[in-house]
This record gives C-alpha cells, structure tokens and sequence, in this order.
C-alpha cells in the first residue's frame, strides 16, 4: 500500500523527446533567409532617414545622427511629382486590375460552364499574350496609340492595363471555376436560374479568395510597372508613380540618394498595405479548390 502511494504522488514526467535535427537546420535556414531579406531592408531605411549630411560624410550602416526621414520624403514628393503618380498609379491599378478580372471571369465562366465550342483554342488564344516578352510589345502599342490618339492619356493606360492582366486572370480563374462542382449549376439551372444568375449569385461568391488573390496580383504589377508608363505616357497627370519616381535619379541629379529612398519606400506602401489587408486570403486563394469549402 505504501508503495503505491509513493509511487501515485510522484510527479508524471514525460521522457525527453531526442533532437530532431533537420528541425533544427531548417530553423536555421530560415533565420538566415530571413536575415538575408531584411538587410536590404534596413540598408534602405537607413539611407532613406539619413539628411544629406550624413549620407555623405558618414557611415549609412550605423543610424544617423539626425532623423531626416519626414525632410526626405517631403523633397521626394514635391521634386518628383509622387503626388500626382500616386493618383494615377492607384486608378491604373484599381480600374485595370478590376476590369481585367471581371473580364477574366467572364471568359471563363464562358470556357469552363457554358463549354463553347473550341473552348481550349479560345483558351490559348487569350493566355498567347504572356507568351512572348512584354518588351515585343512597347514599340507597336506606341504607334498603335499614336494612330489612335490614345498615346499619353488616361484611358490608353487603362485599356492597356487591362488588356494586359487578363491572360494571367483568366488562367487562374478558369482553373478555380473547373473545381465548381456542375451539380450546383446543374441544380440552380432546374430552379429557374438564369446563366447571370448563376456566375452572379454562385460562382463569385464561392470564388471570392482566388478573386483577392489576383487582385492583389494584378494591382501589384500594375504598380510597380515603368516600362510602359514610360512608353505611352509623357505628361504629369498620365504618367504613373514608378516613372516619376524615376526622375530623383540620374549622374547629374543634384537630389540625395536618401531622398530617392524615401521616395522609394512611400511607393511601396500602398501594395504593402494592400498584401497586409488580403494576407488572409491569399495562400487560400492559391492552394482551396471550391470543392473544400
């Protein structure tokens, strides 16, 4: 009896677990990637609140002496105009990329639903435009708009924008609407429902995660896009944010590289912001089929 006792009020200790070590090496190699990817990072941040000073006369490894950051990005904007290609940028970006994914949709709502005839040569037809170099197109589109009086306005960057972000569109959404399961259309189709109603009322909504995820996609590269938003646009209320931003820099340009900096990472935050918003979606978006929700 004792002997149970003892043994009943000794404390249950768990027997120690041996060290996985290819946990442990990929720990490690994830800090180091990690570290890898912030050092730019913080290289630009400490350039970018640098004053001119201390850019030059001092180590921009170390934290400056004098926090210049807000000076920076105030020279920044009203030396390059960020304020108006910021404007552009964000139409560009929100009209194109919305406008190619409704368009996407629909295209493939048509492929993947209403099974046209050729579907897969239609198909091809329209991801064919990722298939070659977008360099191939700067020179045609540029005396394309010019025939057509569209070079260096707001709309030929919006019909260019749009035109260009729907092959990828419709690759993706074409694959997500092929995990619908025909049933559910085949259903609403017996209850009366119309082909609007059913891509309406059905498919958007079950498709919402692949939508923000292309979003997101789309948006980013209209952002960030400078070949073409020098090649069609010349003037201030046209040209797009990385254009202008391109403008701080040069052999003879009298602006502080901590001021392009600046510029740099203000231009960056509206597609970080938008990632950070629509993280939540965006590896569903990638990896669900509609058939797991």
């Amino acid at each position: 009896m004792e002997i149970t006792q003892t043994v009943a009020s000794r404390p249950f200790s768990r027997p120690r677990s041996p060290i996985n070590l290819g946990k442990l090496v990929l720990y490690a190699a994830a800090i180091i990637l990690a570290l890898l990817w912030l050092f730019p990072l913080w290289l630009t941040v400490s350039i970018a609140i640098n004053s001119p000073s201390d850019f030059t006369n001092n180590s921009f490894w170390l934290l400056p002496r004098e926090f210049n950051f807000f000076q920076n990005i105030a020279s920044a904007w009203n030396s390059a105009g960020l304020g108006q290609g910021f404007m552009n940028s964000l139409l560009y970006g929100v009209v194109g990329a919305g406008l190619a994914l409704f368009i996407a949709s629909l295209a493939s709502y048509g492929l993947v639903v209403l099974k046209v005839r050729g579907a897969f040569i239609w198909f091809m037809v329209i991801f064919s435009g990722t298939m070659f170099p977008l360099q191939c197109y700067a020179l045609p589109l540029y005396q394309m708009y010019n025939a057509l009086n569209l070079y260096d306005t707001q709309i030929g960057m919006i019909i260019f924008y749009t035109a260009i972000c729907i092959p990828f569109s419709t690759l993706v959404m074409r694959g997500f609407f092929s995990t619908i399961p025909e049933e559910m259309v085949e259903a609403a189709r017996l209850d009366g429902g119309r082909e609007i109603d059913i891509f309406f009322r059905i498919y958007l909504p079950l498709s919402l995660a692949a939508l923000l995820v292309v979003f997101l996609l789309q948006f980013t590269w209209i952002w960030n896009d400078l070949l073409f938003g020098l090649v069609l646009g010349v003037s201030a209320n046209v040209r797009p944010v990385m254009p202008n931003l391109t403008s701080l820099m040069g052999v003879y340009s009298p602006i502080s590289f901590a001021v392009v900096l600046a510029g740099a990472l203000v231009a960056s935050t509206p597609t970080l912001v938008l990632f950070l918003g629509l993280q939540k979606y965006f590896l569903e978006g990638l990896t669900l089929s509609a058939r797991k929700k």
